[in-house]
């Protein structure tokens, strides 16, 4: 399988097809969410790389560009984008919330609702999110 640098072009169009291959699959999020992402550091050519994530059809999506209207804006580095969305490592995201390398701007409420129903979904969304980031993983360099 072909492995592409985390947000690069190819990673999206690789990444997208993983989120559509599972979709149905876990139940609804119980919480709407739109955050955009700033994600600074990067090794694509570009000071930050501007993307969101989006769960007001029930389903996670992520992807590129910001939303005209977030409830929240995150600004973080590469590398804690890249544990929170590939690695899903929780701990790696938490410690960087804690040391100050993540910037929210906006309804912290809704984020931690987002946060706490991700992992109070239960095993059945908690099998379908392991598939995702292993797959995510296969294609991430």
């Amino acid at each position: 399988m072909a492995r592409y640098p985390f947000l690069s072009d190819d990673w999206m169009t690789a990444a997208r097809g993983v989120y559509e291959a599972h979709r149905g699959e876990a139940p609804a999020m119980p919480v709407e969410v739109k955050a955009n992402l700033n994600i600074v550091e990067t090794p694509l050519g570009v000071d930050a790389l501007r993307a969101h994530l989006d769960t007001s059809e029930g389903e996670i999506e992520i992807d590129l560009g910001h939303l005209e209207r977030a409830d929240v804006t995150l600004t973080m580095g590469y590398e804690t984008a890249k544990a929170l969305i590939v690695t899903q490592d929780q701990q790696a995201v938490m410690q960087a919330f804690m040391g100050g390398r993540i910037k929210i701007e906006g309804d912290m409420a809704k984020l931690m609702l987002l946060a706490n129903a991700g992992m109070s979904g239960g095993p059945e969304t908690a099998a379908v999110a392991q598939k995702i980031a292993a797959q995510l993983q296969d294609i991430t360099e």
